[in-house]
């Protein structure tokens, strides 16, 4: 990367584009570890982190305007494309670079990584737009294609939220996925009380609010919480409001034996230990064996010691435990993560309607295998990060018709925080948050009693 060294800054972002394509994890957490790894300066971190999420969000909307200025036969490399699409999204949505600036560095990338005929199909396309303008969507008739481009999701993936949920809704949705969320974190309430964190952390110079849907949540509305001696010190844990609820919601009490079953990287976990006061029980267990250190690494960090972590595919947890084993259980279901868009843009363009059906199965499966491992009276609470009925309300639905001896806990909407208690995804089956709705990611629970 030496030969970089002048142009480090877009250099870099190219490069974590390039990975994020390729399939790599949440969006946040990569740009805060190349921040690190390649010492982004200080007052380059905010434009960092705009053109990496700014390109990838909008990255069939950029497409879009890039088709009318290169030719249909011509056979681009993904670096090359990849450039081109960063730099258009500085022209188009960012006005503290100069075009020119825009122009000369990306140039200058394209001659370094390829050779002077990629350098000048590089200027001459960015030379074009910036004198003719990108094309105008308002001239795609279709209102969901239109949709797709300007929000930049699959139009398969608009027409499916249309058919569940209207074209209001998913406008709405599609548009909040284009925001970023503020970051929230649970206090490790062993530790310290919320509003004792919320003190400590407002002398730290944060800008933060409470949660009104999880007791324990913190919303961070500026600065990076990463740095603050509360998360260095153990006492905090990023975490979505919605996902907290999960833990909140299971009823659980010191001394009781709980299964997570799909646990990775163990933020419920680890929030269900606090909840118990570390006394009792947790086993944890999911398919990879490389992301069982992440939830040992997450109980270390916040000191909780009642968490067993194993490797286990969650439909064989009936051949390692009895019946009727647990007084709690999790299936935080794989999914296709559908709700999580704004934190992995990337996440939009890897799935398709083959993938939800797959999954859903797998869902089903999952609750059936550990069904029998509840006590009788026991909670099941059963939750997704995806916004899509297929792996929500139909997959407790064909459990509950399949398995008469468990039902939907009544007294689990009388519980959950009142904000959310009316809203527009509740169901007999359970609730769906929608990402646009109370600042959270787009997930789906609810909680299921074996009688």
């Amino acid at each position: 990367m030496a030969k970089y060294a002048k142009y480090n800054l877009r250099n870099s972002i190219l490069d974590l584009l390039l990975r994020m394509e390729e399939g790599g994890g949440y969006s946040h957490l990569l740009i805060s570890n190349e921040i690190k790894r390649k010492n982004i300066l200080v007052k380059d971190e905010g434009l960092f982190t705009e053109i990496v999420y700014g390109t990838m969000e909008r990255k069939l909307t950029l497409d879009f305007y890039l088709q009318s200025f290169i030719k249909k036969s011509s056979k681009i490399e993904a670096w090359v494309r990849m450039l081109l699409r960063m730099s258009v999204y500085q022209i188009v949505y960012l006005d503290k670079v100069p075009d020119y600036a825009v122009i000369n560095e990306a140039v200058e990338i394209a001659k370094q990584r390829g050779h002077k005929g990629i350098a000048s199909l590089v200027n001459g396309v960015l030379r074009n737009i910036i004198r003719n303008g990108v094309p105008n969507t308002d001239e795609i008739k279709n209102e969901r294609e239109r949709l797709a481009i300007e929000t930049s999701h699959p139009e398969w993936l608009v027409n499916r939220w249309v058919q569940n949920y209207g074209f209001a809704t998913t406008k709405q949705m599609c548009e909040a996925n284009l925001n970023h969320n503020p970051i929230s974190v649970r206090v490790q309430q062993l530790k310290l009380t919320r509003n004792e964190a919320m003190d400590q952390l407002r002398k730290e110079g944060y800008e933060i609010k409470p949660s009104l849907l999880a007791k324990h949540g913190i919303i961070i509305e500026r600065g990076n919480i990463m740095k603050s001696q509360l998360f260095l010190d153990g006492c905090l844990t990023i975490q979505d409001q919605a996902s907290m609820l999960v833990a909140e919601m299971l009823n659980v009490s010191p001394n009781m034996v709980v299964l997570d079953a799909c646990s990775a990287p163990g933020g419920k976990a680890t929030h269900i230990a606090e909840m118990m006061e570390n006394k009792g029980e947790i086993h944890a267990y999911d398919l990879h064996k490389n992301k069982i250190k992440l939830i040992k690494d997450k109980a270390d960090d916040l000191d909780l010691t009642i968490i067993h972590a194993k490797q286990q595919d969650a439909r064989e947890l009936a051949t390692v435990h009895d019946a009727s084993s647990f007084d709690r259980i999790i299936v935080d279901a794989p999914c296709s993560g559908l709700g999580v868009i704004q934190g992995k843009p990337d996440v939009k363009y890897n799935k398709s309607e083959q993938d939800i059906v797959r999954l859903a199965s797998i869902q089903l499966e999952i609750l059936e295998s550990v069904a029998p491992l509840l006590k009788k009276d026991g909670l099941l609470m059963y939750s997704t990060c995806t916004v899509d009925p297929t792996e929500n309300e139909s997959v407790v639905q064909a459990f509950i018709q399949r398995n008469t001896d468990f039902h939907v806990d009544a007294s689990f909407f009388e519980q959950l925080p009142k904000p959310v208690q009316h809203s527009e995804g509740r169901s007999a089956y359970g609730l769906q948050l929608f990402p646009q709705t109370f600042q959270t990611d787009g997930f789906f629970l609810t909680r299921l009693k074996h009688v």
